[in-house]
C-alpha cells in the first residue's frame, strides 16, 4: 500500500558491514538510503511522515527498484 506521496520504506537490517539502514523508494522505483540508529527509529521516522514501512526481509526489494536501476544500466553515460 503505497502513501499519498507515493514513497515506501524498508528497514534493512544491520550486517557486519554497514549499520542498519531505512531506504526510501519513490513511486517509480527511485531511492535513497540512509543510516538510521534501529529499526524503531525506522518506524518512528516512517509513521511520523505517514509513510508505509516493511522489513526487507520479510517482503524484499520492490519490483519498480529493481525496474529503476535496470533502466539506469542501459542508460547512455
Amino acid at each position: 500500500m503505497r502513501s499519498r506521496t507515493g514513497v515506501e520504506a524498508f528497514i534493512e537490517p544491520r550486517t557486519t558491514v554497514t549499520e542498519t539502514t531505512v531506504l526510501l523508494v519513490a513511486h517509480d522505483g527511485e531511492w535513497t538510503r540512509r543510516r538510521i540508529e534501529s529499526p524503531e527509529v525506522a518506524r518512528r521516522f516512517a509513521h511520523k511522515l505517514s509513510l508505509p514501512i516493511y522489513d526487507v526481509r520479510l517482503l524484499g526489494y520492490p519490483q519498480r527498484m529493481r525496474d529503476f536501476n535496470e533502466r539506469r544500466k542501459r542508460r547512455p553515460a
